[in-house]
């Protein structure tokens, strides 16, 4: 059977999926039964070499070309951004054309009006490629775990991040040279926001809990902290104290209740979490039945990215060729599910305090915690300057966020502390 398929975006996804529907056609026909046909590639730059040859008239600068040919079943979306997107994706829909997307920004920000519409019309939406690249992370959420009551979620799924994190620790660089050396070898965008301050993993983790609790996309729910203000000194007391640090995003379900958050998190180095570095990518996901689960493997690029793309029309295509049911695709409107807010959270925490050498400051910073209900795990203090600033670590044992920001606001109003305390959510079992 032939399905005919219409991309709009021919950048580094366009290209790699391209690639492997020209190559990999004849393998995906064996398997499948089904003819994957490029009818259309729509994007203002037609004429760039990609490496990768198409008939002329199958290149077209209008992205119309594709959303008004009654031929075309699926349509793939592979611009970024919100707009035009967005208008692409709902026309599409309203010519009863199935999508596929890698768009996580536009799904975790606008993805209710696309989910709703594709509901109302009854159309699939398939969009693997958003989140973890290669890794099939949606697809084990809503089909593999589908008996699962799924517990907890942590990703690394942002590479530029990760890559970050890793020279800091590897080669002791600290924030803004590692960030160089990802823009040096394309890993980082020149505006590299999104990723750094966790953003990006931000909108992955808003289509994860989403499928992974049932509940509404949740994005403006989630607290969101980045890595630009860490220092490598930062990564070394993590390493003595026995963590790394990563940017983690973290959905965890507790009775009626969902944690959302991505920030920097220290973990033990034991963890198969703590191993996954440079640009890599790894979901961990815990479901009562199955229970540890992990998913490792290139979060972005050409080609893996462009195989969850191609994964998606496959499986599309054979819902239209009638050879399966079609998998669980819609984003839930309700829920009886409370989003926990982030400063009823409860965490060990890291702190490192600028602190002026002399006797008493520990009993003072100690004083306060523990008027908050905050004890202490463990101390470290580097150096001796006499009466001059110099770091002082603490390890703490589980407190609640709100309590953590109040003691850390008066602690930063003491006359022996100088500068803002350094904090980082710690991840492990006490």
């Amino acid at each position: 059977m032939n399905i005919n398929v219409g991309i709009i975006g021919f950048g580094t996804v366009g290209t790699g999926t391209v690639k492997i529907l020209l190559q990999n056609g004849p393998l995906i026909k064996e398997r499948t039964g089904l003819n994957i046909n490029i009818k259309r590639v729509a994007d203002l730059d037609i004429t760039r070499d990609r490496g990768v040859s198409l008939p002329s008239e199958v290149l077209t600068t209008r992205a119309e070309d594709i959303l008004m040919d009654p031929e075309i079943d699926i349509v793939v979306e592979l611009i970024g951004g919100i707009h035009p997107a967005k208008e692409f994706i709902m026309e599409a829909l309203e010519r009863g054309k199935h999508v596929v997307t890698a768009n996580k920004a536009l799904l975790a920000t606008e993805g209710e009006d696309i989910f709703r519409k594709a509901k109302q019309r009854g159309l699939l939406i398939g969009f693997e490629a958003s989140v973890a690249g290669g890794i099939p992370i949606i697809k084990v959420l809503r089909e593999a775990l589908v008996a699962n009551n799924i517990l907890s979620v942590y990703g690394i799924i942002n590479g530029t991040s990760n890559y970050i994190l890793t020279k800091m620790s590897e080669d002791s660089m600290d924030f803004h040279e590692a960030l160089q050396r990802a823009q040096e070898k394309g890993y980082a965008e020149a505006d590299p926001t999104f990723d750094i301050e966790g953003i990006d993993s931000a909108h992955k983790l808003t289509l994860l809990a989403s499928l992974a609790f049932g509940i509404p996309l949740a994005y403006n729910s989630i607290y969101t902290e980045g890595i630009s203000h860490l220092k490598a000194e930062d990564i070394t007391f993590a390493e003595e104290l026995g963590y790394k640090i990563k940017l983690l995003a973290i959905a965890k379900k507790v009775d009626r209740e969902v944690e959302l958050r991505v920030h920097p998190t220290m973990i033990p180095q034991g963890y198969l979490l703590s191993k996954v570095d440079g640009v890599l990518n790894a979901v961990y996901v815990v479901g009562d039945a199955v229970g540890e689960t992990l998913y490792y493997g290139r979060g972005a690029g050409a080609l893996p990215t462009g195989s969850a793309v191609v994964a998606d029309i496959v499986d599309i295509a054979s819902v239209i060729a009638g050879r399966c049911m079609p998998p669980r695709s819609h984003i839930p409107e309700t829920t009886d599910l409370r989003i926990k807010p982030h400063e009823e959270v409860e965490c060990m925490y890291y702190f490192r305090f600028s602190a002026i050498d002399k006797p008493g400051v520990l009993s003072k910073i100690s004083g306060i915690l523990g008027a908050h209900e905050i004890s202490i795990a463990s101390v470290i203090q580097k150096g001796r300057r006499v009466g001059k600033a110099v770091p002082l670590v603490l390890l703490t044992h589980r407190a609640r966020e709100a309590d953590v920001q109040k003691a850390l606001r008066e602690i930063n109003q003491l006359d022996v502390v100088e500068g803002e305390t350094v904090l980082i959510r710690v991840e492990s079992e006490e």
